[in-house]
């Protein structure tokens, strides 16, 4: 009954958003293909489930479209950008997510107009929005800054690109990150990043953290590991004398047992192996006790001794802060460094992988494609080889 209503509340929020919309003027039929159900919850979802804020920004995004032609676009307005690789879709993460590179030098502002910039940039989001399989909605951009030398220009193309992200792209965004940033790029954007969309999350990575093995490596990390203290167990036995309680008390040893094999999927493993005096009778569950029980050195006799050093006693409160105080944060900041480079992980095959034109223009749906999309393969053919006979 709960996400029944909740449903209900959905539709009706829904429906009240594109009634406005309608209110106002009229939608065409391709505004009407593109205020779909999932496009209108992106925009509530961004709102906070306010109609009026929804509906308003929806309706700038569909004046926005309509003046940059996003409709419209074609690879054949960015032939030199597809021949160099400057945006494009490399592949699809570990949930099926869209994985866009951006590598975009310092030089490509001077030479082309922000316009140009931004319908670039949408027509690459309209690729990889067309290459989405059905329940994803979201993707990942990276970008590399390694071509930028100033901190400042850098920041300024992020922010145009985030801008039109978080305005006409609401909830599409899955996190975003910054590939070898010049090294005052970080405290500008500690100063910026306050008043940005918090609904997605970006995340400074430096390419040196990875190594080449990582890319051959990570495939191998999708495969789960199979339980390496797991162990074949025997059959209880009951003491029957008072010898064999004594002799019951003494705990099997651990085998420890390593894979050379690159392929193994189990690299390691433990066994039990019986030692001469308990190996005629099994401990019960009776006789196993914290006194007995070992596993490897962990539990030894000479693990379980008093310490030498003591426990630490609380500090007392005292007017002069101690040194350590001040390194909390960089502490701090480098358990954040190293969940980023763990969840960068997964995308670095993606970002390391050559860039491919003829791979990238095959994913392109039409009218996107251009022409060289539209036209069969035979008659282009066709068209290329006639030339030559004369």
């Amino acid at each position: 009954m709960v996400i029944r209503r909740e449903e209900e509340r959905d539709r009706d929020r829904i429906d009240a958003v594109l009634q406005i919309l309608r209110k106002q003027s009229p939608l065409t039929i391709k505004q009407e293909k593109y205020c779909n159900d999932a496009c209108v919850e992106r925009f509530l979802k961004a709102k906070g489930d306010n109609v009026k804020k929804a509906a308003k920004q929806l309706r700038a995004c569909l004046s926005w479209r309509d003046a940059i032609g996003a409709e419209h676009l074609m690879a054949d307005e960015f032939s030199a950008e597809l021949s160099e690789g400057v945006a494009y879709l490399a592949g699809h993460d570990d949930e099926v997510r869209p994985v866009l590179v951006f590598r975009i030098k310092q030089d490509y502002q001077k030479f082309h107009s922000q316009k140009f910039y931004v319908r670039l940039l949408v027509f690459t989001l309209e690729v990889a929005i067309k290459c989405m399989p059905r329940f994803v909605d979201q993707f990942v951009l990276i970008f590399d800054a390694s071509f930028f030398r100033s901190g400042s220009a850098f920041l300024n193309l992020l922010m145009a690109t985030l801008k039109v992200l978080s305005d006409h792209y609401p909830s599409r965004l899955h996190k975003v990150f910054l590939i070898d940033p010049p090294s005052l790029f970080s405290y500008l954007w500690k100063g910026v990043r306050p008043f940005m969309d918090p609904s997605s999350s970006t995340s400074i990575v430096s390419s040196s953290d990875y190594s080449d093995d990582v890319i051959y490596s990570s495939s191998f990390a999708a495969y789960p590991r199979a339980a390496s203290l797991r162990f074949e167990p025997r059959p209880w036995r009951t003491p029957t004398s008072a010898s064999a309680t004594a002799t019951a008390a003494a705990s099997s040893r651990f085998s420890f047992t390593v894979s050379h094999h690159f392929d193994s999927l189990k690299p390691w493993y433990l066994s039990t192996t019986p030692t001469s005096a308990a190996a005629g009778v099994d401990a019960g569950p009776a006789m196993v006790s914290p006194s007995n029980a070992r596993s490897l050195s962990f539990a030894s006799p000479l693990a379980r001794s008093v310490p030498s050093t003591p426990c630490p006693r609380t500090p007392r409160p005292t007017f002069l802060k101690s040194p350590a105080a001040y390194f909390k944060r960089e502490g701090r900041s480098s358990q954040e460094s190293e969940k980023e480079r763990g969840t960068f992980g997964m995308y670095v095959r993606v970002y390391r992988r050559p860039y491919d034109e003829v791979r990238y223009r095959s994913m392109m749906r039409p009218p996107l494609g251009g022409l060289a999309s539209i036209v069969s393969y035979p008659i282009r053919r066709r068209h290329v080889i006639a030339p030559q006979r004369f």
